[in-house]
């Protein structure tokens, strides 16, 4: 049985946490992200818009927390803002 130092035991619990909370945010981002898609496969402008709205903000703060990478964030909202234009348009 190999012991272990404290400091490596607290380090394992520390990442324990930090591994179920990123994956708690990346979660709701996932779900946020899947509130849009729908709106947008229903071609519902107003829904997809407040969706949008709604999304924008937790996926940038994710990515300020640091459980996303900036640049995936900002690929995602890019991507779901050229979406809803697109309804607009349309």
């Amino acid at each position: 049985m190999a012991t272990r130092h404290l400091s490596a035991l607290k380090r394992a619990r520390q990442n324990k946490k930090r591994r179920l909370r990123n994956m708690s945010r990346k979660t709701r981002v996932k779900g946020m992200v899947r509130e849009v898609r729908a709106a947008l496969t229903r071609k519902n402008l107003e829904e997809a818009t407040a969706a949008l709205e709604k999304a924008t903000p937790v996926i940038a703060r994710v990515a300020g927390k640091g459980a996303l990478h900036w640049r995936t964030a900002a690929r995602k909202i890019s991507r779901l803002t050229k979406q809803v234009n697109a309804l607009k348009n349309a």
